[in-house]
């Protein structure tokens, strides 16, 4: 199938911050009143066809993100190849596993949407699988309208406590694999924007 005519899980922007008035810039950490705001609009979620909403910024589409941190306490760091779906993308660093959210018949609400779609990606993209996922925390949301790929996405933020014997690049034509202390990051400007934005929030700070 097209990657254009995948059915993905998305949002109104004017339901999803209220007109405005929860929009934010950047990473919004779930302890913040407008992240409980914008979580209640969750539930409102549509299903379209992704290349109908890849230019339609009336559209938020729904990306879970996941920070993979290992028993050494190191950050999963990936660089996007060029076999990769989202050209927009190639070359960056990222720290965020995940990708769009599909529509799963036996679950109704966003949390289980989430949670099944969290869990696919992360078997798919570095072979995880849900058994072997020491813990998991909703850190957040990050929010980024500068560059046309962030004006049509919004993601949710989860730290994912494993061990690095269960990671692995299972898509090798299209990801890099490394950990790394997070003191080491290195220059942001190496690094995708949502990734560059929560390294600010969460390490640089």
């Amino acid at each position: 199938m097209n990657k254009f005519d995948e059915m993905i899980l998305v949002v109104k922007r004017d339901v999803l911050f209220n007109d405005e008035s929860n929009a934010f810039h950047g990473f919004l950490s779930d302890q913040e009143p407008k992240f409980k705001a914008i979580e209640k609009t969750l539930d409102t979620y549509e299903t379209k066809r992704r290349g109908d909403m890849e230019e339609d910024p009336t559209f938020k589409q729904l990306v879970s993100y996941c920070l993979l941190v290992n028993e050494r306490n190191e950050v999963l760091v990936y660089e996007r190849l060029s076999g990769g779906g989202e050209t927009r993308l190639h070359g960056n660093m990222s720290i965020g596993v995940g990708g769009h959210m599909n529509d799963f018949s036996n679950a109704g609400k966003f949390e289980d949407q989430m949670l099944e779609n969290t869990y696919r990606e992360l078997e798919e993209e570095v072979g995880l699988h849900q058994d072997d996922v020491v813990g998991m925390q909703t850190l957040g949301l990050i929010n980024d309208d500068t560059n046309e790929v962030g004006q049509v996405h919004i993601g949710v933020v989860f730290k994912v406590d494993v061990k690095s014997e269960h990671i692995s690049a299972v898509e090798s034509d299209t990801l890099r694999i490394d950990w790394v202390d997070p003191k080491a990051f290195g220059d942001l400007d190496n690094y995708e924007t949502w990734s560059a934005l929560i390294i600010d929030a969460l390490y640089k700070s």
